[in-house]
């Protein structure tokens, strides 16, 4: 419960609407102070086990005075700490200490700042991407169920986002889950590669620690091996300077700027969808499109999609930069980027990945809409077949191309310059000339017949490359998503 004055306290300071506004619970945890400075201390919790289990002088009962006070942080006293001595690693040392008394001189023993800073990073890289991917799972999940619905509805295919042959509404969303797949694979990648820092010491060169166990090579090897295993990792980077290789960032970042495309794509063509009242995200029933207009139903969560998508395409652009600025061992500039870049970028991916399952959810498709689409654009298309069928009836081809040339000019002015419907059959009925296929008419305009092999290619893909990618997510398959805003 807030103290009286803390709710106006808040409102009058700048939030990111990154967290107060669309982030899931968990995704704002995994960035959050408690997250970060309890693992801070869990780490060095497994400095201190993996030291004293190679034979330094520390003792059980300082262990257990570490692992009783793991999650008994004094935040005020750290701030104030902080705010003294102004280092934030040491800070942590002091409020850890001061909590551990008997403890306090093993707690960081050998250690530079980077041993917990870089660590945790990685670790919460790596918890963001366990986050994310059953969340992307998700999407793909709910887009497949919906591409097998609508497999072989025939729709209007667009080139240019000009009229182009026919492909179906099952066969477009197929598009979309084909680069969501990609990202799928690409997150996974760059979350399986992940590596632990280790203990490297100040430099890289693990010289405090090879002190510490008195030229023992075998030992400091040992120890950077159990404190790996302890953090959960399978490997650690063999060479570091005093922090990981900023690179890692850069493809952290850029699988999900790649992530942040293609939910762009994919949302920006159910945009372009509702306009042409072909497909509309779902709509509330209370929910106002505009203040102004009544009638408007926007895609605003396909909007909010695009909006953020942008923001997480741009951020891969900061750890490209720090990356290449990085001098020697090691410099300062990299520190407070890489407070924001790292987790805005989890964040946005959060958020786009909960906004984009509440739209596959619940997307609503107009079949009328869509057929009365077909019948404007079909019968122009439909031209190749019925010059094929003359011929077969006996017809030249020149002759009929040009007899068809001067009719669909005629209805493409009549669509056109006096805005009425595609009139190109009704005038091929009407031409004796097209006599010995007039009963062929119906058939030759079958939409089914336009579509290819796009419902068997839905079929195939799903089956073979979609739910075979989802089977490790299938246990967190479950729910809805419901947005907060």
């Amino acid at each position: 419960m807030a103290a009286p004055g803390e709710e106006q306290d808040v409102m009058a300071r700048y939030r990111s609407p990154l967290v107060s506004r669309y982030a899931s619970a968990e995704m704002a945890y995994n960035f959050s102070e408690r997250k970060k400075f309890g693992t801070w201390r869990r780490l060095w919790l497994y400095l201190a086990q993996a030291e004293k289990s190679l034979g330094l002088s520390i003792t059980d009962e300082q262990i257990q005075e570490m692992e009783v006070n793991l999650d008994n942080i004094d935040f005020k006293m750290a701030a104030e700490e902080e705010k003294k001595l102004r280092h934030d690693v040491m800070a942590h040392v002091h409020t850890f200490a001061h909590c551990c008394p008997k403890a306090a001189a093993i707690i960081h023993l050998g250690a530079t700042s980077c041993y917990v800073g870089d660590n945790t990073d990685l670790i919460v890289l790596r918890d963001g991407f366990n986050l994310l991917l059953p969340k992307l799972a998700r999407v793909i999940s709910r887009l497949a169920d919906f591409a097998e619905k609508y497999a072989d509805m025939p729709a209007l295919g667009f080139t240019h986002y000009q009229p182009a042959q026919l492909t179906t509404v099952g066969k477009r969303c197929c598009l979309w889950i084909q680069d969501l797949c990609m990202d799928l694979q690409n997150l996974e990648r760059a979350r399986d590669d992940l590596r632990f820092r280790g203990v490297k010491g100040t430099t890289g060169t693990q010289a405090s620690f090879l002190q510490l166990f008195e030229g023992d090579h075998s030992k400091v090897e040992e120890l950077d091996r159990l404190v790996t295993e302890k953090a959960g990792f399978k490997r650690a980077y063999m060479v570091t300077g005093q922090t990981y290789s900023r690179k890692v960032d850069i493809g952290v970042l850029a699988v999900l700027a790649s992530l942040g495309a293609s939910i762009h794509k994919i949302c920006t063509d159910i945009r372009l969808l509702a306009n042409l009242k072909e497909i509309e995200e779902p709509f509330e029933k209370d929910q106002i499109g505009s203040s102004a207009m009544p009638y408007k139903r926007n895609p605003m969560r396909s909007e909010r999609c695009c909006s953020l998508a942008r923001h997480l395409m741009t951020l891969v652009m900061d750890p490209l930069q720090t990356a290449a600025v990085q001098w020697f061992e090691r410099t300062l500039d990299d520190s407070a980027n890489r407070r924001v870049c790292l987790a805005e970028a989890f964040l946005t991916a959060d958020i786009i990945l909960s906004t984009l399952q509440n739209v596959s959810e619940g997307l609503v498709v107009y079949p009328k809409v869509i057929e009365r689409r077909i019948r404007q654009e079909l019968p122009f298309m439909a031209t190749e077949n019925i010059i094929m069928a003359m011929v077969k009836a006996g017809g030249n081809r020149q002759d009929c191309h040009e007899k068809i040339r001067v009719l669909s000019q005629q209805a493409a002015a009549v669509v056109k310059q006096e805005g009425g419907d595609n009139d190109f059959i009704a005038r091929v009925r009407a031409d004796p000339y097209f006599s010995p296929i007039h009963k062929q008419l119906e058939s030759l305009l079958d939409p089914s017949s336009f579509t290819g092999r796009a419902p068997q290619q839905v079929a195939k893909f799903l089956k073979e490359e979609v739910r075979p990618a989802l089977i490790p997510y299938q246990s967190k398959m479950g729910g809805k998503v419901e947005l907060a805003l």
